[in-house]
């Protein structure tokens, strides 16, 4: 594996891009994290030999597990420590002489861990109180760190558990992290709760690789505690009060509650980015805060009970005033708690009434099979709740809704909107009513050969069939787009090693490839995994989404696949949608299905999109581009587009 491991901060790397390519020098960002202090060169001495010695350690340790799959499986719960230390060395990030302290802390507990599991124990695993663990990313193989508050018998119990997302902290480093986690329980704690705090991938409000974060962090603590499926709340204050919105609404047939402290439920509104003055925001980046915003699918909060929290006076009161009215428009009711005379925190008394609250909703569980459920959503990167999954839709980026239930044990209507394959999971009804039209089963054996606990229905010239296979539409969850789509699973980024078409673009290509590799490490704390165009092997197009830069004459995978996209692409001119563009100054930058793998996405010349646009507000770390753009070079980068954007657009549901 090739990875990243740059030396430079955003501004330096920006100051080494402009000597590299004058003509692609990038607007540097805010830094963030911030620069940290100066450390003696004592302290680097030490802090730099104990992290080495705890990486040969770990080296030494992992063939004396081999042959253990449970201990393998829990080597980055020793892992976290070297690469909290290791990447504050790295990247200067030590804010204050505490955490200078707190580093040989924990290389210390790193060392212990790993005498424990050389003895083949790992008593970490049944400790109680607040623990700290840690996996390894299946997006780009990174260590990430997550956080428990474990009650006392919790190893024999099957436990209720509540998601707690974290607000913004923009020095919040893997070692503040680990240092916050070691040192205090989250704001709300309920009793008798398995507490689950995910790191987030840092600062991103659980968008991209952050959202994945929570679930891969959820996987891996399901691992070693019974977790009740059914019992499982979803909370956060600040930016995490944003996230839980996010997640309640998106995610809704997985919790038996949400609780939403301040933070933020859409975009324009709170970013004031449509105020009179800013620079524009395109049609398409409007429609993709869709993606996002909690109040475009209010409707999805049907089946789960919504308890949010402001303090009266706290600017961010307007997240839940706004769901408020989102909510009301959908027929339902926002429950909620207002901390008087208080600013952006919880006031003493309502936190424990809201803290009450919540122990009831956890005991009394969710429905698993509730008799009704709506579903809505603008993309099939969130198709399901509880037992209704939209497989296909007529638009992507119109809202799509159905509205099931059970109208007798054996009967479902079904009102459906923007949709034209949807499935059942899990139910077997000996009639199913679409839109008006029925639908009769004649036994359990005529529902599905395939999928004996689904029933997948299709849309053909205006009416509904039962479907074993489908008319599946090209657009299907998992391959939506757009650009972003392709981070959000394991990925790679393949360079080129060829002669580019030109000067220009080879330039820009090197660029926007650094560029976005720095981009991904600031903001989701891991090393993009690059492989060279010739070195791109079967397995890789099998389980990888495929970062292409370059163009046919550079990237050898873009040369063999090019007549299989909707593109046309010499030294002369780049031809798309019938237009055709002068290639010595312009490019492309779209998504698609590998043609090589079409369960696969690949993607060319973008990594994550939002820039340095979205590095100071979360609720700006929405994707920027559709589905594909047309780059015109003679203009630089900048922090919010990677060259003027002359064209761009979304395929339709069949990639066309």
């Amino acid at each position: 594996m090739i990875t990243f491991h740059s030396p430079f901060r955003p501004a330096a790397l920006a100051t080494v891009l402009c000597a590299l390519a004058p003509a692609f020098a990038q607007a540097p960002p805010k830094p963030i994290p911030p620069p940290g202090i100066t450390l003696s060169d004592a302290e680097r001495d030490e802090l730099t030999k104990g992290a080495a010695t705890l990486r040969q350690e770990i080296a030494a340790l992992k063939p004396v597990i081999a042959n253990d799959a449970k201990m393998t499986a829990h080597l980055p719960d020793v892992e976290i420590f070297h690469k909290a230390v290791d990447w504050a060395l790295r990247y200067d990030e030590f804010f204050s002489p505490k955490e200078v302290a707190f580093g040989k802390h924990l290389i210390e507990e790193g060392r212990e861990r790993v005498d424990q599991m050389r003895a083949g124990k790992m008593p970490w695993l049944q400790a109680s109180g607040l623990v700290v663990r840690g996996y390894r990313s299946k997006i780009d193989g990174s260590i990430q760190p997550y956080g428990l508050v474990v009650p006392e018998g919790a190893n024999a119990a099957n436990n209720r558990a509540m998601v707690w997302l974290l607000g913004r902290g923009e020095k919040r480093t893997e070692l503040a992290f680990l240092a916050e986690r070691e040192g205090r329980a989250p704001d709300i704690t309920p009793a008798n709760t398995l507490i689950l705090i995910p790191y987030g991938r840092f600062c991103n409000a659980t968008k991209f690789a952050g959202e994945s974060d929570v679930f891969e962090a959820l996987n891996a603590a399901k691992s070693d505690y019974k977790i009740d499926p059914q019992r499982i709340l979803v909370a956060g204050f600040s930016m995490g009060g944003g996230s839980a919105w996010h997640l309640a609404v998106h995610y809704s047939g997985l919790w038996c509650a949400a609780s939403p402290g301040a933070g933020f439920s859409e975009t324009p509104e709170f970013t004031k980015a449509l105020a009179p003055g800013k620079e524009p925001r395109p049609l398409w980046e409007q429609k993709l805060w869709a993606q996002y915003d909690a109040i475009n699918s209010a409707a999805n909060l049907f089946n789960v009970p919504t308890v949010a929290y402001s303090g009266e006076i706290d600017g961010q009161k307007q997240a839940a005033d706004i769901m408020e009215t989102a909510m009301a428009a959908e027929g339902l009711k926002l429950e909620r708690f207002i901390g008087p005379k208080t600013g952006h925190s919880y006031e003493p008394e309502t936190k424990k009434a809201l803290t009450t609250r919540l122990e009831e909703l956890l005991d009394k569980g969710r429905d698993t099979t509730p008799r009704e459920v709506h579903l809505t959503t603008y993309t099939l990167r969130y198709p399901e709740a509880s037992w209704v999954r939209i497989e296909g839709m007529e638009t992507h980026w119109q809202r799509a809704d159905v509205k099931a239930r059970f109208t007798d044990d054996k009967t479902i209507s079904a009102d459906t909107k923007n949709v034209t394959m949807l499935s059942f999971n899990g139910v077997q009804p000996a009639t199913v009513v679409l839109d008006g039209q029925s639908i009769r089963f004649y036994g359990p054996n005529t529902i599905s050969r395939r999928y004996p606990s689904r029933l997948l229905f299709a849309k053909v010239r205006g009416k509904w069939r039962t479907s074993d296979n489908g008319v599946v539409p090209r657009k299907r969850p998992g391959l939506t787009g757009p650009i972003d789509d392709a981070i959000v699973e394991p990925f790679l980024f393949v360079r080129p090693t060829g002669k580019p078409l030109n000067e220009k673009i080879g330039a820009w290509v090197n660029s926007e490839m650094d560029y976005s590799a720095k981009l991904w490490r600031d903001v989701f704390r891991g090393d993009v995994e690059v492989k060279d165009d010739l070195a791109i092997g079967v397995t890789d197009m099998k389980n990888k989404n495929l970062i292409l830069w370059g163009d046919p004459s550079s990237n050898e995978v873009l040369a063999d696949i090019i007549r299989r996209l909707p593109i046309k692409w010499d030294a002369k001119s780049l031809v798309f949608r019938g237009k055709t563009y002068d290639s010595s100054h312009h490019a492309p930058i779209l998504i698609f299905p590998n043609p090589l793998n079409p369960q696969r996405y690949v993607v060319i010349n973008s990594g994550l999109d939002f820039r340095a646009d979205g590095y100071g507000n979360n609720a700006l770390q929405t994707p920027k581009l559709p589905d594909w753009g047309v780059i015109d070079l003679n203009e630089a980068p900048g922090p919010r587009w990677p060259g003027k954007v002359v064209d761009a657009g979304f395929f339709n549901e069949e990639w066309k």
